[in-house]
């Protein structure tokens, strides 16, 4: 089992490399700060966020190693049979905000637990995945984005399926609405030899190198109206929402006693909530108003076979 974290962290280590180069060339501007945390029983984890940049107003990009004796609350539910047993945990979690709301904040986490209850149980998987969440709406952007995380899955049939995962999981059923345009989402991914599904997740982080970079470039330098800043906080107070109230990682690095900056590091560094919120009247006409049809789930890939967008 040890090999295979070590294979796992250095992969992770090398995207997390290669994603902190991409974020500095895009806004060189932006101030970054790390700090190594160490954990208990030889765990670490490695945060590098960047502030106050020109286009970045807020990114993280966090690498963990963890393990214990007994796994968390949040990674057995689905799980009882491996409650109290030894583990070893590698994670990367990225998240961006950007300063122009016709730039979208992406996420992505990939993650992979290898859990150890001797001669009888020994078993690892591995989990994570990425997703949109655009303020206004690109056709160009979402066909990007899922032409590359499809290319980055095994077969068409995986793409479809992790994305009506991501589309379910990505939900704040509270407002009855999604928070993004998807991508991929997945849990317990052991489905073929370790060494396909650690080239699997590998692609998962190329994908989202390579898409982001493209749809960052295209929207940043776009002249935007104090109305549409607005309009990107009330909507980040969406995000907020699902990551304080809905999502397994934020109750994972909770219940896991890690750095409680790191575990939060992805909430928006500003958003706003008002009640009865409605949108002014100068955005009525404008693509802010079509977001809420905009975010519903659809198939990407079909726009491209029919010529939608090139």
């Amino acid at each position: 089992m040890t090999d295979k974290v070590s294979l796992v962290r250095e992969c992770f280590a090398r995207h997390q490399e290669e994603i902190v180069e991409l974020f500095r060339r895009l806004d060189s501007s932006a101030s970054s700060k790390t700090k190594q945390h160490f954990l208990s029983h030889n765990g670490e984890s490695n945060p590098i966020v960047f502030s106050n940049g020109d286009h970045i107003e807020k990114a993280a990009v966090l690498r963990t190693l963890a393990s214990g004796r007994s796994l968390p609350q949040a990674a057995t539910q689905r799980h009882p049979h491996l409650a109290e047993r030894p583990f070893q945990a590698v994670s990367i979690s990225v998240i961006v905000h950007p300063r122009n709301p016709h730039v979208p904040t992406a996420h992505m986490n990939l993650r992979f637990f290898s859990v150890d209850g001797g001669a009888s149980l020994k078993t690892w998987y591995f989990g994570g995945g990425l997703d949109l969440t655009p303020f206004l709406p690109y056709e160009e952007d979402a066909i990007d984005w899922h032409k590359r995380a499809a290319a980055a899955c095994p077969d068409e049939a995986t793409y479809g399926q992790l994305k009506e995962n991501c589309d379910n999981y990505f939900y704040l059923p509270h407002r009855n609405e999604h928070r993004g345009i998807g991508g991929l989402f997945f849990d317990d991914w052991n489905k073929d030899s370790f060494a396909e599904c650690l080239q699997f997740v590998d692609r998962i982080g190329k994908s989202f190198a390579e898409a982001y970079q493209r749809i960052f470039q295209r929207r940043r330098e776009i002249p935007y109206s104090s109305a549409e800043e607005q309009w990107m906080l009330i909507r980040r107070g969406r995000y907020a929402e699902f990551n304080l109230i809905h999502d397994r990682g934020t109750r994972y690095g909770l219940q896991s006693a890690r750095n409680i900056e790191s575990v939060l590091a992805s909430l928006p560094p500003r958003a706003r909530w008002e009640y009865e919120y409605e949108i002014p009247s100068e955005l009525r006409s404008s693509p802010a108003a079509r977001l809420e049809s905009f975010l519903q789930p659809r198939d990407w890939l079909q726009h491209v076979d029919k010529g939608v967008e090139k």
